[in-house]
């Protein structure tokens, strides 16, 4: 009899030891602050006789763990933000970014930031995902999935990726290939880049 009693409570014991180590071992989802100085957007937009390029600030942003693997995040940029970094001619400069900031191009006097929220991240490599989550520009919210490689700290994490926008989609027209015809040497390309490096830290 006594011998049962012991099993029994050595039984209970056991169960309880485990259930506690296993969720001793249950890693939560952590939301880190991005840094929005130490973070960079960087964009690239191609016409037929060249290219520029520049830098826009980003606004906020968090990066979502669960452990060391992404599970979700978000990201605003502030699009009154935006600067030419290739020109160096002041005036032209000015005109470009006049440009992109009016109707023709992203409206931010009514539109000022755009906005992505991660939906999923497929892992494909160790700290290597393939994000898809909903972009929005000028109002507009559409899906888009790009590669992403994360890497985490003791501090923090960091993660980087190249997004490719098709402006079309975002009802930005001027110039584009999509909307008009025989445009010569004055079309410029519906896709666009964003090289994406954000910084978080616990």
């Amino acid at each position: 009899m006594k011998s049962v009693k012991f099993f029994v409570a050595s039984l209970a014991v056991a169960l309880f030891v485990s259930s506690s180590v296993s969720a001793d071992n249950g890693k939560k989802a952590t939301s880190l602050k991005v840094n929005p100085a130490k973070s960079e957007l960087t964009w690239l937009g191609k016409k037929v006789t060249g290219e520029h390029t520049g830098k826009v600030t980003l606004k906020e942003g968090t990066i979502v763990l669960d452990g060391a693997k992404l599970t979700g995040g978000k990201f605003v940029a502030d699009l009154n933000s935006i600067t030419c970094t290739d020109l160096t001619d002041k005036e032209y400069n000015g005109k470009l970014i006049g440009h992109l900031k009016s109707d023709d191009f992203f409206g931010v006097e009514k539109y000022p930031t755009a906005t992505f929220v991660v939906t999923k991240a497929t892992p494909k490599a160790t700290g290597v995902y393939d994000v898809t989550g909903d972009l929005t520009i000028k109002g507009i919210t559409k899906p888009v999935t790009f590669p992403v490689t994360v890497k985490t700290t003791a501090t923090g994490a960091e993660a980087t990726g190249k997004l490719v926008v098709d402006r079309s989609k975002y009802d930005i027209k001027y110039n584009s290939k999509s909307f008009f015809d025989n445009l010569g040497d004055k079309m410029i390309h519906d896709d666009f880049s964003i090289d994406v490096k954000l910084v978080a830290a616990k």
